[in-house]
């Protein structure tokens, strides 16, 4: 009885420093980024030993026994393969080539930014400092993420650019969706930022009509297109131009269920004028702990707390919270998808 116990309290141990050294994979990921490890793979043809790779990364060779640690823990962690020729890409790695559409270099660098990582820091803390509506970031910063974005333009310029080539995923299953924009013929991008979606759809749909909503200061100085118009306003406060469907991608995540339900009627009254019956198409986090792979729900979770550290009320929500949310808003029914990999598609109408 006692072996068994101690067993269980060695493997308590064992999970307990798996938790606590999480962090050095995402140092050994940081790291390979900045050697830019994974063009040198690519750029090689094929496999790389680790001699050459020592070589192209101008290391001197005294540290190879050190690039084969770091290494060792990359292939451990599924971001690069080894074999008996070398070390390979996988599909997590070559997300990071330079060159290639997406890249998600950018959303990997804005991670570790003081703006992101430093109120998980100060997380225990927040728990007990007594301020009531104030979240993590503002507690550490004195001011919410936007407007600390408005003062640091090279912290905004990257987070943007991360924006922007997370949205580019969106051209790897766009064909895969054309039933979902079957019979649109307008479309409006609330919270679309520059724009990289909506030029998406556009490309497969020259035919739709596509309008890109956001703040005035996002949308300022960019052009239209031929089928293709930016509007300044606020999805709070102003009403969203009448469309047959309303994009909403990535944004009722940060908002709290009152403001999510506001914003859901006004996209149901823009989607109903005219006598038409159109639908909001959500792409968004669903949390499902007990159908979802482990790994998927644990990185969920894990944006649901960067949520919870940079807004004031947001969140990722399991179905029961949308469904909630769509009855608030007077929605009737809806259809949800998963073909995002950690995003699913939201249909939902009036």
């Amino acid at each position: 009885m006692e072996s068994l116990k101690a067993k269980d309290m060695f493997e308590g141990q064992s999970q307990l420093y798996g938790l606590m050294f999480n962090y050095i994979s995402s140092m050994g990921l940081k790291a390979a980024i900045e050697l830019g490890i994974a063009d040198i793979i690519h750029s090689h043809g094929q496999p790389i030993t680790l001699p050459d790779l020592v070589l192209a990364l101008h290391i001197d060779p005294s540290k190879s026994s050190f690039l084969y640690r770091l290494m060792r823990l990359l292939v451990h962690s599924g971001l690069f393969a080894r074999s008996k020729e070398g070390y390979d890409l996988t599909p997590c790695s070559r997300l990071l080539l330079k060159h290639n559409v997406p890249n998600l270099s950018s959303v990997v660098k804005v991670t570790f930014q003081p703006a992101v990582s430093q109120p998980f820091l100060m997380l225990g803390e927040w728990f007990h400092n007594g301020e009531v509506n104030v979240n993590p970031f503002e507690s550490v910063f004195g001011k919410g993420f936007w407007e600390y974005g408005s003062e640091n333009p090279e912290f905004a310029k990257l987070f943007n650019e991360a924006m922007v080539s997370d949205s580019r995923m969106m051209n790897m299953v766009i064909k895969d969706c054309r039933d979902v924009f079957e019979g649109v013929n307008s479309l409006v991008d609330v919270g679309g930022g520059v724009g990289e979606v909506a030029r998406i759809i556009s490309q497969e749909f020259p035919n739709m009509k596509l309008t890109v909503l956001d703040l005035p200061h996002v949308v300022s100085g960019l052009e239209d297109g031929q089928n293709l118009k930016f509007v300044g306003g606020n999805m709070l406060h102003d009403s969203i131009p009448s469309a047959d469907a309303i994009l909403l991608k990535l944004v009722l995540h940060i908002y709290n269920d009152e403001e999510c339900v506001k914003v859901l009627k006004k996209c149901r009254e823009a989607i109903s004028r005219k006598g038409k019956e159109g639908k909001v198409i959500i792409i968004d986090l669903v949390i499902n702990e007990k159908k979802d792979m482990h790994e998927h729900t644990q990185t969920k979770i894990y944006f649901d707390l960067e949520m919870m550290n940079q807004t004031t009320g947001g969140r990722e929500r399991e179905e029961s919270e949308w469904d909630k949310i769509f009855i608030e808003a007077g929605f009737s029914h809806y259809k949800i998808t998963h073909i995002f990999g950690l995003k699913s598609l939201i249909q939902v109408y009036p």
